[in-house]
């Protein structure tokens, strides 16, 4: 090789090794490869650790020309053989053995140089160069070893750069979720700006978020992504890779969904690297968050599951943190509501009341000496004021005890679902139908609100408190669903749990008796039944709405 040409090719060696990112560092490799050889075309061809094309980077082609090949050359045939060390030049590919390797469609190409490029003993990818006029020498195959030396150096630069990158992108993410968890969203705002945030740190395409339902099933409820809304309600089974980072507490890495010989979830096949990390908290797996790229996205690595599992864990406690929160601003408010109450009754009614005696005194005093019924009419007057005032006392007091008196029916059904995961150690599903069909409407939740009516909405939220507190205490269930169907006629209520059955996990009699006087005396019927013959329980409260 002479002094110009090393010359030249040091020049380009050490641009190329400075360059910090990524896309810019491959397309300079393959532009400076082309331009040192003469070569029409030069590609790179960065490897996934089954050695198949990951990525590809071209100089020289078409764009439009280089859309219609589909996809890269996957590694086989004359590019399989371009050796670990050294370089490959096959100057007449027409007869060469190995010839095959291009896609369909490709251009018919006369020579070919081929160079490893090695990454800390590994190969991550391959040069190739083609048509080059008068074909390629072993000054040309020097020239490019050099060249991919330099490239592999720019790989690693390239890739310290990335994770620097990759960091602050995941610290922005868990700042971002901490921050909206404190600021007090409510739980289904959280665990989608959880799902938002991981996904954006991690760049992946699709993000889902499994959590346990009802029966002990594991569906994934919460999604984020362009065209993730078919992803919403898949069942996980329990056997499968999400409930065994569930239940390790352990993510894992898959470097495609297709390449997996058992995929259980059908849909996760449309995907190729995928990412699970646990949603753990207080030592036991809550969720898991699945990070999907698609097919031709590059493998997710170590450093990036290391940030998934850290952000993830930070956004359990996070979840903690916000619901005590929550708990502690609702029994500070529940005791302020108390205090006002007691004080009202205590000390407004009582003074009230007092002075109702006196004017009452007054009044017989004065009519006993003979003044004018003028006197006795604007007494009586006062008195009835006085009574009027203890009646609305008694009101304001009652609204203090039982504030969601006044709350949507679907609302307070929510409320008290979510108190029960605090005893339970899960969340109760919740479903609602209006007119034999299930709905999440807010303007379905006001004619289910008008339809029921105050009177039969807290028989229906005394259901629903009942059934849960006996399942969390007696029936050690894994999973409960409590369902709403209402229409212009008819309210029917369940609460079904999956626990040890209905003759040992119902021993609040008292509460189970009064659940039925409530549908007595709205002409309705209770019942208590087991969901099969050895375990579960089904708890039915219905009632006419006309």
């Amino acid at each position: 090789m002479d002094s110009n040409r090393l010359t030249a090719v040091v020049s380009h060696a050490l641009e190329l090794t400075g360059k910090l990112e990524r896309d810019a560092a491959y397309q300079h490799f393959v532009d400076s490869a082309r331009a040192l050889t003469g070569a029409k075309f030069a590609a790179l061809a960065v490897l996934d650790s089954h050695g198949e094309t990951m990525e590809f980077v071209q100089s020289g082609m078409d764009p439009l020309a280089a859309a219609l090949l589909g996809r890269p050359p996957r590694g086989h045939g004359v590019f399989d053989d371009t050796p670990a060390h050294g370089w490959l030049i096959v100057n007449d590919l027409a007869t060469y053995a190995n010839r095959y390797g291009f896609p369909p469609g490709h251009p018919i190409m006369d020579n070919y140089l081929g160079v490893a490029v090695s990454v800390k003993e590994q190969i991550w990818g391959r040069l190739y160069l083609t048509d080059k006029p008068g074909g390629f020498t072993d000054d040309d195959g020097a020239q490019m070893e050099i060249l991919a030396r330099a490239a592999a150096i720019a790989a690693q630069n390239s890739q310290m750069f990335a994770r620097s990158q990759n960091r602050a992108r995941w610290l922005t993410a868990s700042q971002n979720i901490v921050a909206s968890l404190l600021e007090g969203s409510d739980e289904d705002e959280a665990l989608q700006v959880i799902v938002h945030e991981m996904r954006i740190a991690a760049q992946a395409d699709v993000a889902i978020m499994v959590l346990p339902s009802i029966q002990n099933t594991w569906v994934s409820e919460v999604v984020d992504g362009e065209g993730s809304e078919s992803l919403v309600g898949i069942r996980f089974p329990y056997t499968g890779r999400a409930m065994t980072v569930v239940n390790e507490q352990a993510g894992l890495v898959v470097d495609s969904m297709q390449r997996l010989r058992t995929v259980r979830v059908a849909q996760l096949r449309n995907f190729g690297p995928a990412l699970y990390a646990p949603l753990a908290s207080k030592s036991a797996g809550t969720g898991v968050i699945i990070l999907l790229r698609n097919i031709s996205g590059v493998e997710f690595n170590l450093h990036d599951l290391a940030m998934a599992e850290n952000a993830a864990k930070q956004a359990a406690i996070a979840l903690e943190l916000a619901e005590a929160r929550l708990n502690e601003e609702l029994a500070s408010e529940l005791d302020e509501r108390s205090r006002i109450g007691r004080d009202l009754h205590d000390l407004a009614i009582q003074q009230l009341f007092a002075s109702g005696m006196h004017i009452t005194a007054v009044k017989e005093d004065l009519a006993a000496k003979g003044y004018a019924e003028e006197v006795s009419a604007a007494l009586d007057q006062a008195i009835s004021s006085i009574d009027e005032s203890v009646r609305q006392i008694r009101v304001i007091v009652q609204s203090l005890r039982d504030d969601s008196a006044s709350v949507a029916l679907v609302e307070r059904l929510q409320q008290e679902t979510k108190v029960a995961l605090q005893v339970l150690g899960f969340a109760p599903s919740l479903i609602i139908s209006w007119n034999g069909e299930v709905t999440s409407a807010e303007d379905t939740f006001v004619l289910i609100d008008d339809a029921v009516g105050a009177d039969i909405s807290d028989d229906v939220v005394a259901v629903v408190r009942e059934g849960l507190s006996n399942a969390a205490r007696h029936a050690h269930a894994s999973s409960v669903a409590v369902r709403l169907s209402v229409d212009p006629t008819h309210v029917s209520v369940e609460v079904i749990d999956d626990g040890r059955g209905v003759t040992q996990s119902f021993g609040r009699r008292s509460g189970l008796s009064n659940l039925a006087a409530r549908a007595r005396r709205h002409r309705g019927s209770f019942t208590i039944s087991s969901t099969d013959e050895t375990s579960g329980t089904r708890v039915c409260w219905e009632a006419p709405l006309i």
